[in-house]
């Protein structure tokens, strides 16, 4: 019998990307999703439609898929926030889906699949603006100053507590900054290479954007599920960083994106102080050494393979 996975917020780059993944290793794989696009229609997983805050529901498809693992992927990112409501501020409905969500899969699981393997998907601003140079890890301290890092560090203590008060077998992966062809173009890697796209195109003739100088530490979302499953078949659950360990900026961002197009990105940029962020940190790099170490986990991407990934998508798109 084939092992059964539930992953919530399926249809996200993320969910797509483990959907394909666990699909080739044989795995049955239901996901749960507020909406399921058209282009998921006869797609092998079992798509469930239902919200992550409703925990009657959450308990309801624990209960009838009894899966072996269960990776919580579904997260609102304030960037997001006036696509999925326009009812709740973006604190509060970061603080609800982020964390409320969270707590009902844990519950869930605790409940009618004590069994199951639990990942939880946290992000590096858990870690909020730091002084500390060089690269972050599970113990490195985390002050988070937005409202979205505030409920992901949360939602990470919350399995924590399930691990060790209830022997769930849970596991935190803190996922820094992840990329792809399915990436939001409202996040600012999708939005420069869509852009630069249009622009080559002759869509568009200028990018506004904030701090060039702000770096991350940039993956492929497709090498990042592969960690998450490692994480959560592992034998001892625990805590780990998914990373790269190599920090870009912004402008080194576009500067490869624009090139790629025989372009010159300082030509079409344009800075904006509306997109300028109050609080930065130095750059922030993850620490990945226990990942690679202790499970064999390695990148198959690099920044630039990375972004001509996505260059080809939009080339294709943008015609």
């Amino acid at each position: 019998m084939p092992k059964c996975a539930l992953i919530t917020g399926i249809t996200g780059q993320d969910g797509r990307y483990l959907t394909e993944h666990l699909l080739g290793l044989g795995y049955e794989v239901h996901g749960i999703s507020r909406d399921i696009p058209d282009a998921w229609s006869g797609s092998p997983a079992c798509l469930h439609r239902g919200n992550i805050l409703d925990a009657g529901f959450i308990m309801q498809i624990v209960e009838h898929t009894t899966p072996d693992e269960v990776y919580n992927l579904a997260a609102i990112h304030k960037e997001q926030h006036q696509q999925h409501t326009t009812t709740l501020s973006a604190p509060h409905y970061a603080i609800q889906t982020n964390t409320l969500g969270a707590l009902n899969l844990l519950e869930a699981c605790r409940t009618a699949a004590p069994h199951a393997r639990v990942f939880q998907a946290g992000s590096s601003e858990m870690f909020g603006p730091s002084e500390e140079e060089g690269l972050h890890g599970v113990e490195t301290p985390m002050r988070p100053v937005s409202s979205y890092g505030c409920a992901k560090l949360l939602a990470y203590t919350l399995v924590r507590h399930y691990r060790d008060a209830h022997g769930l077998a849970a596991s935190n992966g803190i996922l820094f900054n992840h990329e792809s062809p399915y990436r939001n173009p409202v996040f600012v890697t999708g939005k420069v290479v869509k852009s630069a796209v249009e622009i080559y195109r002759g869509r568009r003739e200028k990018l506004a954007l904030g701090n060039l100088t702000t770096a991350r530490d940039w993956g492929h979302a497709k090498d990042y599920v592969r960690a998450m499953h490692l994480i959560n078949i592992s034998e001892t659950p625990g805590d780990w960083v998914i990373s790269t360990g190599i920090s870009h900026t912004v402008s080194q961002l576009c500067e490869y994106v624009f090139r790629s197009l025989d372009l010159n990105y300082e030509d079409y940029i344009v800075q904006h102080p509306d997109y300028v962020r109050t609080e930065e940190s130095v750059p922030l790099c993850g620490d990945s050494g226990p990942l690679r170490d202790r499970l064999g986990w390695e990148c198959d991407y690099t920044f630039e393979t990375m972004l001509d990934d996505m260059i080809e998508y939009w080339k294709g798109e943008i015609g």
